[in-house]
């Protein structure tokens, strides 16, 4: 009897529609159910197309970002009434992530001509939900979501604090005396609100973690705390010249932990009170975090983003006539200022002006437009959009790190003290991959190390 076979239904791989099959013997389930977020249609999603209708027992949500979520309604329309077990504080974001995906879908619709966009609509979330099963961290549940028997033959899954956004957890899953750890995207230092990860420390048969920063070395000496101050005081010294700050963000989870920054920074008069921006999903994101801010392992857990920053909401139609005003800042998503988004078309009348200034807190993908600028020369120009003229690079430019992903050398040392008998490593380029297979092999000789191709079954 096979124990348990692991499959990567990520279609390409690398980091996109995050998804992966997991066959025990009490059933199949699904790990993920994300959508890549810079391809359309059919190639955005996972390989559904692998699994047979009615045959996965349920689907384990590690949290709400929309590589991750963002197929969750595709999959339960193949799957119909399986439970989907998710955290209390994934569920209310994915409410809202999903439905933001159905707008992006029905434009992109528009736009592109696409005969399978949207891919599913409103009504189709509402009728998903009702097979969310809310899950609380710390407690063995059964394949349904409910709380296990003592039996221990039976099969148990229980959350772990991720520390990486909101309702963010790794998965630990008990089968027949194996254990079997994904990590999902995990952080376990302490952001501004997210306190870091609470992952189990025991040894665990296979270990199933993201290595996204795998190719991301930090200068020597590099803390948050050091970059928090850096941060600090480009802000206020941008802000004392009378310019204003242009800083895309995703509007889940790097939004947030910006607004409490800013907040923490005039509290400590670092900067004076600043008028704020941000966009409409940002806002409804936020919210959540304000409401649930007592239900969640977080820092400040008094701070109320939305009434305590109380930041101006700018939405789609408001971008276009939005010119930078002196001593403002702009917090805009998306944070890779892909085409269409607020960043993207604000960035449009930022680039060009010597006066404004544009501030990178996060990742960016090299071939995305935030990723070009990045690494633009000044007085080059820049392709934002796919149709329209490139764009003048005249403004000043800083990069900060504040990553929601553990770092590599946090991730190895998390590795080393569970000792798995094998390593599944998955989310990550092939530069990240190929150094955690060198660092894992010289710190863990007896364990197997693989990173598994799409579609190719892997006896565990």
């Amino acid at each position: 009897m096979i124990l348990m076979r692991f499959t990567n239904l990520t279609r390409g791989a690398g980091i996109g529609s995050n998804c992966y099959r997991l066959d025990l013997p009490e059933g199949s389930v699904i790990l993920d159910a994300g959508m890549h977020p810079e391809r359309v249609g059919h190639d955005a999603t996972p390989m559904f197309e692998e699994l047979e209708p009615g045959r996965i027992r349920s689907t384990i949500l590690t949290h709400a970002h929309q590589d991750h979520v963002g197929c969750l309604p595709l999959l339960q329309i193949q799957q119909h009434g399986m439970p989907v077990l998710m955290t209390p504080g994934t569920a209310r974001i994915a409410e809202v992530m999903l439905h933001n995906s159905v707008n992006v879908m029905t434009r992109q619709q528009e736009e592109l001509k696409l005969k399978d966009n949207p891919l599913y609509g409103h009504k189709t979330i509402e009728q998903a939900q009702r097979s969310w099963r809310y899950c609380p961290l710390e407690r063995p549940l059964d394949l349904d979501g409910q709380r296990s028997s003592s039996d221990s033959d039976s099969t148990t899954v229980t959350f772990h604090d991720a520390g990486h956004i909101l309702g963010s957890a790794g998965v630990m899953i008990r089968s027949e005396g194996k254990s079997f750890f994904y990590t999902g995207d995990v952080n376990f230092e302490d952001q501004t609100i997210q306190t870091g990860a609470s992952f189990p420390e025991e040894p665990v048969d296979v270990l199933l973690m993201e290595t996204t920063r795998g190719d991301a070395p930090l200068p020597e000496g590099f803390t948050r705390l050091k970059e928090e101050e850096r941060f600090a005081k480009a802000v206020a010294a941008a802000l004392q010249e009378g310019a204003s700050i242009t800083i895309p963000v995703f509007a889940l989870g790097k939004t947030q932990e910006v607004m409490a920054m800013l907040w923490k920074m005039q509290r400590e008069r670092i900067i004076p009170p600043t008028p704020l921006y941000v966009g409409g999903l940002s806002s409804k994101i936020t919210a959540v975090y304000d409401s649930m801010s007592a239900q969640v392992p977080r820092n400040l857990p008094n701070l109320s983003l939305m009434r305590d920053v109380s930041p101006y909401v700018a939405g789609g139609r408001d971008i276009e006539s939005l010119n930078p005003r002196k001593r403002a800042i702009y917090a805009l998503s998306s944070g890779m200022m892909t085409e269409h988004t607020l960043s993207n078309i604000f960035a449009r009348k930022v680039l060009p002006d010597s006066s404004q200034y544009l501030y990178f807190v996060g990742y960016a993908d090299p071939k995305s437009p935030a990723g070009e600028v990045r690494k633009a020369v000044q007085g080059s120009t820049v392709q934002l959009t796919s149709e329209g003229a490139p764009v003048s690079f005249n403004c000043h430019r800083e990069i900060f790190t504040f990553s929601a992903h553990a770092r590599r050398e946090d991730l190895l040392s998390y590795a080393i003290k569970v000792r798995p008998k094998t390593i599944l490593l998955v989310h990550g380029d092939d530069p990240a991959i190929e150094w955690f297979k060198r660092e894992l092999y010289a710190a863990l000789p007896g364990t197997k190390v693989l990173a598994p191709p799409p579609g190719q079954a892997i006896e565990l």
